[in-house]
């Protein structure tokens, strides 16, 4: 009985992973000690009528159980404790994305991408749990275990895929400052306090030597670059070069570095002394590690993939 309700801190557990994998200064805290209260709401509730009684007890409880309140009220439990943690965590994988795209411009976008997907085959695998649980106390129980034979199938299929993903890529995960706001939060604080930081011939300013400096320096072969180390090289508060970018130019940060690697990939597709470089050869040239991300964002600033662009020209 108490290995089962160990199924009450598997959501946490995964609810602080998933903080931990997005957030580079996560640290457990006390205040996180709260996960482990449904974890000890149900062990308490089973406490007088099992954990307290002697064996024979037990086993009639065992034997009823699709009778006992204490039971189905821990099932209702885990349920309602799925879908909360579930939504929490999808949330934090909207925000940190978002914040990853306006902060940073490297192509380990990818990683939220898997960890979005990974959380998705999770739900749905609370989910045949959940058809399971209403089969067991209802008037087919024999269906309930044929369902769970099936879970412990799947569930070794996710620790095989997720394995086979963390071997294949050690550096799946570059997480970011939890103390990063979005630009649209930016944007609210400033409407708030009724505050303008920026006039429009300062962002024009601004803008021309941001562009000066992306053509001339050529900062975007940089793989991971971000939104920091453009400020300090331009020496524009991090704050105003978001707001420029994110705001003003209405690109998140990475798409607007991406720009700038795939109009240099194209002058080299273009350069027939060029001619012998492989696709894979360009695109770690000008800035990306991945050859997933490249040919998605070329193909979303030209229409057309690396290959049928040199083949078009």
């Amino acid at each position: 009985m108490l290995k089962n309700t160990f199924a009450f801190l598997q959501l946490p557990v995964f609810y602080l992973y998933v903080l931990s994998v997005s957030y580079s200064d996560f640290k457990l805290k006390p205040k996180d000690a709260i996960h482990l209260l449904p974890f000890l709401i149900v062990n308490g509730i089973l406490l007088p009528r099992f954990y307290t009684v002697d064996l024979a007890s037990k086993i009639s409880f065992l034997k009823h159980r699709q009778d006992m309140i204490e039971l189905q009220l821990t099932h209702i439990l885990f349920h309602i404790q799925v879908v909360v943690y579930m939504i929490a965590v999808f949330m934090i994988l909207r925000k940190t994305k978002k914040l990853y795209l306006e902060n940073n411009a490297g192509t380990n976008i990818n990683s939220y991408n898997w960890l979005f997907q990974f959380t998705i085959v999770l739900t749905v695998l609370y989910l045949i749990t959940l058809v399971k649980n209403i089969f067991k106390f209802s008037d087919y129980p024999d269906i309930s275990e044929w369902i769970r034979i099936g879970l412990l199938l799947f569930q070794l299929f996710i620790i095989c895929w997720y394995l086979y993903k963390a071997l294949n890529n050690p550096g799946l995960f570059r997480n970011i400052d939890s103390k990063l706001k979005l630009v649209k939060d930016i944007i609210s604080e400033e409407k708030k306090s009724e505050q303008v930081t920026v006039n429009e011939k300062e962002y024009d300013e601004e803008l021309l030597k941001l562009k000066k400096y992306m053509l001339e320096k050529k900062p975007f072969l940089n793989p991971s670059l971000t939104i920091q180390d453009v400020s300090k090289d331009i020496e524009i508060p991090v704050r105003e070069l978001s707001l420029l970018i994110n705001h003003k130019l209405e690109q998140h940060f990475y798409d607007f570095v991406n720009t700038y690697r795939i109009e240099n990939a194209m002058e080299i597709l273009k350069d027939v002394t060029k001619s012998k470089l492989t696709i894979l050869e360009i695109l770690y040239h000008v800035g990306f590690n991945s050859k997933s991300s490249f040919n998605t964002a070329f193909k979303k600033h030209t229409g057309n993939t690396p290959t049928a662009y040199r083949k078009g020209l």
